[in-house]
């Protein structure tokens, strides 16, 4: 009986003794891959560092990536871009508000309530 509290208890450290700063560490770096919304597809490069962000893209504002910051709370990922826009293109293209985001083996996979995905992969982790 002592072992089985004492393995929950391990167990109950190991999952809260996690957090948003060392996903913030791990996340950190240079990314390549792609945008994708319904059927079209863009490659795009997204830096991230120290929460803030840069990057671009293929196809100009397809997706609209400028600069900005970005902050982590449990599994969502929040962007705030910092850049003016114009306002001949849809503003929803801009990396900006709340994804939901995964990363596994320098892998980062981002979703938006919307459906559109970032699926990136660290540069020199091919």
């Amino acid at each position: 009986m002592k072992a089985n509290i004492l393995i929950l208890f391990i167990g109950v450290l190991i999952i809260f003794g996690c957090d948003n700063d060392d996903v913030q560490r791990d996340i950190d770096g240079q990314y390549i891959g792609t945008f994708q919304r319904g059927e079209n597809i863009s490659n795009v490069e997204l830096s991230l560092n120290d929460a803030t962000f840069s990057g671009e893209s293929e196809i100009m504002k397809f997706p609209a990536i400028c600069n900005g910051n970005y902050s982590i709370s449990d599994r969502t990922i929040k962007f705030e871009n910092q850049c003016p826009w114009t306002a001949e293109f849809d503003w929803s293209l801009i990396l900006s508000d709340t994804w939901d985001f995964k990363f596994a083996k320098d892998t980062l996979t981002l979703t938006n309530s919307i459906g559109d995905v970032y699926s990136l992969a660290k540069k020199g982790q091919f």
